[in-house]
């Protein structure tokens, strides 16, 4: 037999073997670059992580026109007490529970862990640039906050845990929110815009002493808002279906709080402005009038609108015990004859004026 022969027959099959060894060994490793896929294990674990994608980000940003197509703008400062039954949506429930937390723990879970940024309270000097950035751990310490080093943590992309009996659920019970007020030449209607949200830890005061209120960061509500979007909450006690999220919540102002403070040159909160309280009420009670009806008087009412108020008041004043006012409606007549200014004696003669204003007057030859 040719030993040519003799020495493929032998040598082709050994190769053959360990190649498809090599590819076995490569394949069940994973060691070639190429991956058409992860594991069943890195599948579940990016299905249930929690976040937002790009394009859920993009949707919930704020693409409006710029501040060229604004007519009017008025920047309002509110104070949320969430012992109101309006507001006792933010602060339940206290602990967290199946699929369900209240508004600070949410807040604090998603700034510590580097989702969404915060920026120091300025108290009415408010700049959401990246010189304000809070620093996480100077504010936990400040507030007496346990926490510890996430995993994955980095010194350039710092996180942080915080126990869930460590969140402060309980002492949070007032936000502070930035309204924009705004008048809007595209869409000739006036819209209200929640711009930026505060928690505000409130401690009792001793010996009988007011409150007192610390405000902890601000956070925009924009990049929140998709966070906020997948929250169910109860909105009142006589539905128990949660219809409505942390966003329609504050996209509705579905929540109830007086103005403590407006954008003013001098920086003054309403109580500087007016330390009188009954001059505070009548102030802030003003200045909701004008931001509700400032675009009511706009346009020149119409015929039925006009009616329909002076319904509306004399409706009032029957209810206030004053007799209706009684309006004389002119009533059509017809024309008299006019009179002639002159007498009667004096017809030909107006007649005869009359007939010389035609005549010629140029002189016949």
């Amino acid at each position: 037999m040719n030993i040519s022969k003799i020495m493929r027959q032998l040598i082709l099959p050994a190769l053959l073997c360990a190649s498809l060894g090599a590819f076995a060994q490569s394949s069940q490793s994973g060691s070639s670059g190429i991956r058409r896929g992860g594991s069943d294990r890195d599948k579940k674990e990016a299905e249930t992580a929690p976040g937002v994608s790009q394009r859920m980000q993009s949707f919930y940003q704020d693409n409006g026109g710029s501040d060229a197509d604004l007519q009017w703008m008025r920047v309002i400062y509110r104070s949320l007490d969430l012992e109101d039954p309006q507001n006792a949506s933010l602060y339940f429930p206290e602990e967290p529970a199946e699929d369900e937390e209240s508004l600070i723990r949410m807040i604090m879970r998603l700034v510590t862990s580097g989702k969404i940024p915060a920026y120091e309270f300025l108290d009415g000097r408010e700049d959401f640039s990246e010189k304000n950035r809070i620093n996480i751990p100077e504010v936990l310490d400040r507030f007496s906050i346990p926490y510890t080093q996430a995993k994955g943590s980095t010194e350039k992309n710092p996180r942080y845990e915080i126990a869930p009996q460590d969140i402060p659920a309980y002492d949070v019970k007032a936000y502070y929110i930035i309204e924009r007020w705004e008048f809007d030449t595209r869409s000739n209607k006036v819209d209200v815009k929640v711009d930026a949200i505060c928690p505000v830890i409130v401690s009792a005061g001793d010996f009988g002493m007011e409150s007192l209120r610390y405000p902890m960061f601000w956070v925009k509500l924009d990049p929140l808002r998709p966070y906020l979007a997948q929250q169910d909450i109860f909105v009142d006690d006589d539905n128990n279906l949660t219809r409505f999220t942390y966003d329609d919540f504050f996209a509705m102002n579905l929540y109830k709080g007086e103005i403590y403070k407006t954008r003013n040159l001098a920086n003054k909160s309403m109580v500087q402005l007016y330390p009188d309280p009954d001059d505070l009420k009548r102030a802030q009670d003003s200045i909701q009038n004008r931001l509700d009806t400032y675009d009511k008087y706009l346009w020149v009412p119409t015929r039925e609108e006009l009616q329909a108020r002076q319904e509306a008041a004399d409706s009032t004043a029957v209810a206030n015990g004053k007799e209706k006012p009684k309006r004389d409606i002119p009533r059509r007549t017809s024309r008299s004859p006019r009179t002639s200014k002159f007498k009667d004696n004096d017809g030909p003669k107006s007649q005869t004026s009359s007939s010389n204003a035609v005549r010629s007057v140029r002189r016949r030859k």
